[in-house]
Formats: C-alpha cells, structure tokens, sequence
C-alpha cells in the first residue's frame, strides 16, 4: 500500500514537472508553481483538517523513505484500520517495525474474538498482567493441542483461566470457534454428552426447513460415517431441539418428535441414494414419498415432496 501512495505522489510531481518548448522551465517560472503548490496544499489541509496525505508523501526526499510509508506519520485511526486487516502472523512482523502501532491490543483483541468467538476469560476482569496477544498465542496452542488430544486440550484452557470447568461453557467455545478438527470433535462429543446437549440448545432452527436445519446441525456436530449408536442420538437430539424451536409448525403439520427423526433418516437415506455414483437406479419422488409415509403415515404428501425437491436441488444434508 505504501509504495502504491508513493507512486500517486510522484506521477503527480512529474506531471507538474513540465517542460517549455526550449527546454526546461526557468528558474522563475519553477518558483511561482512550487508557491502555487505550497498554496493549493495549505488549503487543502485547511478544508481537510489534520494531516494531509500528499503532502506527507512528497515531504519525504531522502532515499531510505522511497520505501513502505511509515505508519506512525499517518493519523492512528488510518493506521490501526490497515493493521487490522493481517493476520497474527504479519501482526507480529508489523511489531518489529511499528511496535507501538502492531502490539495494540485492540488489535489482538478483534484477532482473539474473530478465531474464538467465545471464551470465559472475555466476560472477566483481566489479570494482572493480561495480553490479548499473548492470550491468542495460548489459544492458538490449546487449538493445536486439541487437535491432538481433546481432553489435553480443554484441560491446556482450563489450566490457563480461559475456559471455566462448565459443560455449557465448552459447548459455547466449541460453537463458536472453527479451529478444531472435525474428526476430534466428534470423538469427544462421543464422549462427553453433557458438552453434546449443551452444544444442541445453542442452535436456534425457528422457520427452517427440516432439511436446511439438518445441514446447519450437521456443520456443527459432524455426522459419523457409519450407521450406529452415536449416529441415532444425534438426529434424537436434533428432532427433540427442532420442535422445541418450531411448536406452531408442528401443530400445524401434526408432527412429532418421533415423526421428525423418522423424517430425518429419510433424508440422510435420500441423500445418498442420489449423491451415491454407486447407486445407478436413483430412488424418484414417488418412490420417496410413498415410503415415508409408509413410516410415517400423518404426514402430507406435499410435505413430503418438498423434502425430495429440497435434496434433488441442494444436495446432502450431512456433507
């Protein structure tokens, strides 16, 4: 960005650096247009008010600042708002030359809540002591550790103060953050069903429809590859929290919570028989809906077929 501004400000003083036609401008000629120049940009300071940009480029002579601008001669709102667009990474090599500028910590703060958008330390008076920048270092660590080692790494946040000893506390970290590997996830939520009914009320499915929600679910707390236990609580769990947060469309429908996990099944069964390149005789919309209501016999037939339609055009609902 810096050389960009650099290179404005020369073409405009090469611009202004005109030729006559026997050659240069004479000395004179030369000393009115640089009065001129100095009277345009006193003016445009006195409209603008602060610091004038081109002024600040054009300033700057010696061959050492032909470079990036330096940050600090610009006004800080400017600066923390180009800041604010790295990474942790170009933050910590921003420190090396703007120290004061990169090691803000309303910067490390707004990186910290953009990862891990819920931790218990944030709702905390801070320690003595307390850095949002090392703060992001020791999540960045437990995030890694996790990665690794589920249990490891909630107990690296505990012992560090950023995660309190709560189900409903886990389960907001985990909802809130996209960090951790999926595949590890799912094995502790296998095995840690307080954090796993915590982390379903989080989701609000109100005037979704069923498979749209099931595929919200599904990003979240990711689908085992096989059929089994797990796989049963999971759409349980999901049928109970989708009626609780819909009770007027299941009066509506006639729907259960039963119903809903049958319907659920039909779904996932659905969309692998048309993803599935395995399966060559794809199961039609007829087919479909005389199935579920096979299952599920209150259901209306046009509900059912905007389920099919829903899959037919979108896609899986646990990919």
């Amino acid at each position: 960005m810096g050389q960009g501004l650099w290179r404005v400000a020369r073409n405009q003083q090469l611009q202004q650096e005109s030729y006559s036609e026997q050659g240069y401008l004479t000395r004179e000629q030369s000393r009115r247009m640089a009065a001129s120049n100095i009277s345009n940009t006193n003016h445009r300071k006195q409209v603008q008010g602060g610091i004038d940009i081109y002024h600040l480029l054009k300033a700057r002579k010696s061959k050492e600042q032909e470079g990036f601008i330096n940050l600090e001669m610009l006004p800080p709102e400017l600066s923390f708002t180009i800041l604010s667009y790295l990474n942790a990474t170009d933050l910590c090599l921003a420190s090396c030359v703007w120290q004061d500028l990169a090691n803000d910590e309303l910067l490390w703060q707004g990186l910290c809540k953009s990862t891990w958008g819920h931790c218990s330390i944030y709702n905390k008076n801070p320690p003595l002591g307390f850095s949002f920048r090392k703060l992001y270092m020791q999540l960045d660590e437990g995030s890694l550790t996790f990665n690794a080692n589920p249990d490891e790494g909630v107990n690296y946040f505990m012992s560090k103060g950023i995660l309190d000893d709560s189900p409903k506390e886990i389960a907001k970290f985990i909802f809130c953050t996209r960090t951790l590997n999926w595949k590890k996830l799912r094995i502790y939520l296998d095995e840690r069903r307080d954090v796993l009914d915590d982390l379903v009320t989080l989701h609000n499915f109100r005037n979704q429809f069923l498979p749209n929600a099931l595929r919200e679910f599904f990003r979240h707390i990711h689908a085992p590859e096989e059929r089994g236990e797990y796989l049963e609580t999971l759409i349980t769990k999901f049928s109970h929290r989708f009626c609780a947060c819909n009770p007027d469309l299941m009066r509506e429908l006639g729907l259960s919570p039963d119903a809903v996990y049958v319907l659920c099944y039909s779904l996932i069964l659905l969309s692998i028989d048309l993803s599935s390149p395995h399966v060559k005789n794809k199961m039609s919309k007829r087919e479909f809906i005389r199935n579920t209501r096979r299952a599920a016999q209150n259901i209306s037939e046009d509900f059912v077929g905007h389920l099919y339609d829903n899959i037919y055009l979108i896609g899986h609902v646990a990919a």
